[in-house]
């Protein structure tokens, strides 16, 4: 019997997702009716990424999963209606994206790339960079994000620190955890990288107090979310010497305002929420080979704990 599976998501996502979930379900051995609406009593499973058409999963009494088409689950995690296990996507894509980027950008402090690229006005400048080595990289977030970027920037010879609520262990990283282990990995660090989740636990964490601890002319990079960040105590360090620079791609409010101080800060760089996106066709067989698990009565993969919030 085929399962009904809902495709829930804003309209320019079914373009680029139909084809890709109904080769993948076919590889992955499923007979699946893929609709945009389904009746909601008959739904098994539904694909999902917020939209407007679905606030209520009340409904939906036969669904068996919710799998979000996001890696970050905070826009639905704490709707009051979905009793549905909830699975996040751990994209391959999308990880490799986000290491390129990070690494990219690491690279581009790291080396003072900038200073080159913008300051060709005729100075000799030959200072030397420090090796790898001898540069401290702290990673908040160890998840699959984190601990990839992590173990990148390891391989290249930099002495990575990571930190994550419970404890992790990630080959190359030194792991701290805790209260005490948040304030050991921020301290004397010269790039900070943020991979947390948005939690009320994570919200501003990154505040004048914590940035204190991090090496004087440090760098901030934040491909995570823009809430993990007071914008008010960023600015204050930029504005003052002790953070050197900040590589921003996600904000509070999206489409960053025109208008926001961001944009003409001269030590900020602004990227469009572009370190990484979800590849549909990797992000389909990921979806369906979750879906064929659940059918073949096996636990399924990466499902969110509501207390956790990721």
């Amino acid at each position: 019997m085929a399962r009904n599976i809902l495709f829930s998501a804003p309209d320019h996502l079914w373009d680029d997702y139909k084809d890709a979930l109904t080769q993948a379900f076919e590889q992955a051995g499923l007979r699946a009716d893929l609709s945009r609406d389904h009746d909601p009593a008959v739904v098994d499973y539904i694909i999902y990424a917020p939209n407007a058409a679905l606030t209520d999963f009340t409904p939906f009494t036969r669904c068996k999963a919710v799998l979000s088409l996001w890696a970050g689950v905070e826009t639905i995690v704490t709707n009051d209606t979905l009793s549905q296990p909830l699975a996040r996507l751990v994209d391959p894509g999308l990880t490799q994206g986000m290491v390129e980027w990070v690494v990219g950008h690491t690279l581009r402090h790291h080396l003072g790339m900038d200073t080159h690229i913008h300051g060709q006005d005729g100075i000799w400048r030959d200072h030397v960079p420090p090796l790898a080595r001898d540069r401290p990289v702290t990673i908040l977030g160890l998840g699959a994000l984190g601990a990839a970027c992590g173990q990148a920037l390891a391989n290249l010879g930099f002495p990575v620190t990571g930190w994550s609520r419970g404890v992790k262990t990630v080959e190359g990283i030194t792991c701290l955890h805790g209260s005490a282990g948040l304030n050991q990995a921020l301290t004397d660090a010269e790039i900070l990288i943020l991979l947390l989740p948005l939690t009320p636990l994570t919200h501003d964490l990154i505040n004048a107090e914590r940035i204190a601890h991090l090496a004087n002319g440090g760098f901030v990079i934040n491909p995570g979310r823009g809430a993990l960040i007071d914008d008010g105590a960023l600015r204050a360090a930029l504005d003052s010497g002790r953070i050197a620079h900040a590589t921003l791609d996600v904000f509070r409010h999206e489409p960053l305002p025109a208008d926001h101080p961001f944009w003409a800060h001269p030590k900020v760089t602004v990227t469009p929420h572009i370190a990484s996106q979800t590849r549909p066709s990797s992000a389909a067989n990921v979806i369906a080979q979750n879906i064929a698990r659940c059918e073949n009565g096996q636990p399924m993969k990466n499902l969110v704990n509501r207390k956790r919030g990721y």
